[in-house]
């Protein structure tokens, strides 16, 4: 399931990263070295769309039936 374009460089200030969490528990995340692959740029927080999708991949739930 592709929710965010592979080829997309996200800032972390882009409402679409608001699916995975909120600004703020993403810094959090960051803090605490979890969530998804980022880079940084001096204070500039990055996040390539492979690793967005990558993330969401690896936090699928299917429910078992």
């Amino acid at each position: 399931m592709k929710v965010f374009e592979d080829e997309r460089v996200y800032d972390d200030a882009d409402p679409e990263l608001d699916l995975i969490a909120t600004r703020n528990k993403r810094a959090q995340w960051r803090h605490r070295r979890v969530g998804p692959a980022f880079v940084k740029f001096g204070r500039r927080v990055k996040y390539l769309g492979t690793d967005l999708n990558a993330f969401v991949e690896e936090n699928r739930v299917s429910p078992a039936g």
